[in-house]
């Protein structure tokens, strides 16, 4: 018998500190094949890294990312403790998660997360991520209702600079907002995004990014004088 794809890994809750087991995938089974234009992965296989990156803890039904500070403010605790904890049926997510699982574990983290007043760089990613499931199960209106949410968090990180020190650099969070404001059909804020990536190409080394702006300003302005030349 081959090596299995997961192996398990002993969490410490950063709510109530017990500890619960959780499932991770093992590196060498990670094969992007693709990625698309939002930067969602296409897997090789049928193994998603995706579906196990929000641990929820089965002692407390607190779900968090290792991307959650560890801090506490005042009184959130207790909040967390009536809101999420109080209606717990202890349950765990130590197998094997389908996706259904994933995107009950990304949706509980992005509750987690607004009521301990987490990063918006940090919600806008478990947003985006949890529409990115949805768009492989072709659910179109969730897909949307996600990315939205997504959005309008980068859009603050970007607007209070809460991205400094994360993977994500202002000229992908800039590219990003615009992305998502394509998708989402709002052409107009798209370009205007789009335009400030492609400001940032002389003090940016991020080059993939900026082509990719380029690529997709292109497309909305060609769309733009098709959409006015037929109305003419």
């Amino acid at each position: 018998m081959g090596i299995s794809p997961y192996y398990e890994k002993q969490i410490d809750c950063i709510h109530c500190k017990k500890k619960f087991k959780t499932i991770k995938v093992r590196s060498k089974f990670i094969k992007v094949s693709n990625s698309e234009s939002d930067f969602h992965p296409l897997y090789e296989n049928d193994v998603n890294p995706l579906f196990y990156n929000a641990f929820v803890c089965e002692h407390c039904g607190f779900s968090f990312t290792e991307d959650f500070t560890k801090y506490f403010g005042p009184g959130i605790s207790e909040e967390i403790d009536q809101k999420i904890s109080l209606h717990w049926k202890k349950h765990s997510f130590e197998k094997e998660r389908t996706i259904d699982d994933a995107l009950q574990a990304y949706k509980l983290a992005l509750v987690c997360g607004k009521i301990k007043k987490e990063k918006h760089i940090t919600l806008a990613g478990l947003a985006l991520r949890t529409a990115w499931l949805y768009r492989t199960l072709e659910n179109k209106e969730q897909e949307h209702r996600f990315m939205l949410i997504a959005r309008n968090h980068y859009i603050e990180a970007f607007s209070n600079g809460d991205h400094n020190g994360t993977s994500m650099s202002e000229v992908r969070v800039i590219y990003i907002i615009a992305e998502l404001s394509r998708r989402l059909g709002e052409r107009e804020e798209a370009i205007r995004y789009f335009s400030r990536v492609i400001e940032k190409q002389r003090t940016s080394n991020e080059t993939k990014i900026i082509e990719m702006a380029k690529e997709q300003w292109q497309t909305m302005r060609h769309e733009k004088e098709m959409a006015e030349s037929t109305e003419a």
